[in-house]
């Protein structure tokens, strides 16, 4: 069809961020960041326009200290119309927990359930089986069916430290078996970092054109300073949403020889600068975002990994 003269171009699809500093950006600091704190960031983050913010973990203290507030954050983040907040489920416990949650009627709106593709980072990572973190997922879903939006996440998507690389067949399985038992938001991860953009082209066309019915949602960590490229490169192949965190926090900690030095996330400023950019509309506030940006420097202390935020600094300069 021949372009009218003067018309506007259609919209870009709209993407919808997730953003994860409060929950994976800072599971494994080292610092104990007080409830206070956590909600008053996550009111800001709210402010930006995020849709979808995760922000804490019903895992054990003991294991994660970081999330022993988790009641409490809950309790303490003001509730806005079609915001929803997500909190990370290990075990069909910690449903338990977001259950009673929610009928205290301060629960969250979102949970997740984790899965490894591989079996040595199950082993490793959750401390069981593939057969039986199955077997853990099926409960924890038919407790949280009517309850919650459940957002499976698959690790190691595209290659295992342990096991190499993961057969995008291994990938396609776990998603089939969280959309059977009703968890259709499946997030991919780049556990490693170690994806590419063709791979990441390639796998979600495949799992799209496998698993129409399915949400599909990029969580790539930034090893090799690819993590915006890969998340831009899914968005491309069609994804409308995807997972990052403040500043390229979160991921695993140094200690843990995964990847190849930083583990963390792919950075929220710089990917919604890109995306700004490239015309794409995610409903936020690009100065709300690198003023959240600056808020968790200041609370974790230390200058973070936001090229964005440095720009901005040198423009003012």
């Amino acid at each position: 069809m021949e372009e009218i003269a003067g018309a506007a171009a259609p919209a870009a699809p709209g993407v919808v961020i997730c953003e994860c500093f409060a929950r994976d950006g800072l599971q494994h600091e080292t610092t104990l960041i007080p409830a206070e704190a956590k909600i008053a960031m996550i009111d800001r983050i709210a402010d930006c326009g995020f849709r979808r913010i995760e922000i804490t973990s019903f895992a054990h203290p003991k294991h994660v200290p970081q999330f022993a507030d988790a009641e409490a954050v809950l309790k303490g983040v003001r509730r806005r119309p079609g915001v929803l907040f997500k909190a990370t489920c290990p075990n069909p416990q910690a449903v338990q927990r977001a259950l009673a949650a929610q009928q205290g009627g301060w629960g969250p709106e979102e949970i997740s359930l984790l899965v490894s593709a591989s079996e040595g980072h199950t082993t490793r990572n959750l401390r069981r089986t593939r057969q039986e973190q199955w077997q853990n997922i099926a409960e924890m879903a038919a407790l949280a069916r009517d309850a919650f939006v459940m957002v499976g996440t698959i690790s190691v998507a595209f290659d295992c430290p342990f096991d190499g690389p993961t057969s995008a067949e291994r990938v396609l399985e776990d998603a089939r078996r969280f959309a059977d038992l009703g968890v259709t938001r499946i997030a991919i991860g780049d556990t490693i970092g170690s994806a590419t953009p063709p791979r990441v082209r390639d796998l979600i066309g495949w799992l799209h054109g496998a698993l129409p019915t399915a949400t599909f949602i990029a969580h790539f960590h930034d090893s090799r300073g690819t993590g915006i490229a890969n998340t831009l490169a899914a968005i491309e192949a069609g994804l409308t949403h995807a997972d990052t965190a403040l500043g390229g926090t979160g991921g695993h900690p140094a200690k843990i020889a995964y990847g190849e030095g930083f583990t963390g996330n792919t950075g929220t400023e710089d990917l919604v600068t890109a995306l700004a950019a490239m015309g794409f509309d995610t409903g936020l506030n690009l100065g709300a975002v690198r003023a959240a940006g600056l808020e968790a420097e200041r609370l974790l202390g230390r200058v973070l990994h936001s090229r964005t935020l440095r720009m901005a600094e040198a423009s003012s300069a």
